[in-house]
């Protein structure tokens, strides 16, 4: 009996530690400052965006109109760039299939690094833009909400 109560917290205990989220780097506490980093004009630079799935929000229970529910898959070369952009209307999850890119956020003072296999959230506060710094591909899938099915922001 002590026996199996042992297995059995191990396999609950590895079962959490496997089954928590991994978020991406976050700014650390010391270096959240607003408008820590001021919006810039980079255009988009090598940087594919593909979009992989839609669902119209308007037709499901939730019923917001003129709004989509949406994943895309981003491909960021080497000495890529994705343009500065906003997330005020427009929540989403980044999640790092490959590669390591690099987040200058408006919000921290300090450069923020994003690994393969996190996990970045992006909510109303969040305006920034990304590059990858390394010398190889990233590949990122968003998911997000959109109000403008037209929206080619990053």
């Amino acid at each position: 009996m002590f026996l199996r109560s042992i297995v059995v917290s191990t396999l609950v205990a590895a079962g959490l530690g496997l089954s928590a989220p991994a978020y991406a780097g976050e700014c650390p506490a010391d270096k959240v400052k607003t408008d820590a980093v001021k919006p810039v004009n980079h255009g988009p630079k090598g940087v594919t965006d593909k979009v992989l799935a839609t669902i119209d929000l308007s037709k499901e229970k939730v019923a917001i109109a003129k709004h989509l529910m949406r994943v895309r898959r981003l491909e960021i070369q080497p000495g890529g760039v994705v343009p500065w952009h906003s997330h005020a209307e427009r929540p989403a999850l980044i999640y790092v299939v490959s590669g390591e890119i690099v987040e200058h956020a408006s919000n921290c003072a300090v450069p923020i690094v994003h690994k393969a296999g996190e996990v970045a959230r992006e909510t109303h506060v969040t305006s920034h833009w990304w590059q990858n710094t390394g010398k190889a591909p990233v590949t990122l899938l968003s998911f997000d909400i959109a109000g403008d099915p037209n929206d080619h922001h990053m």
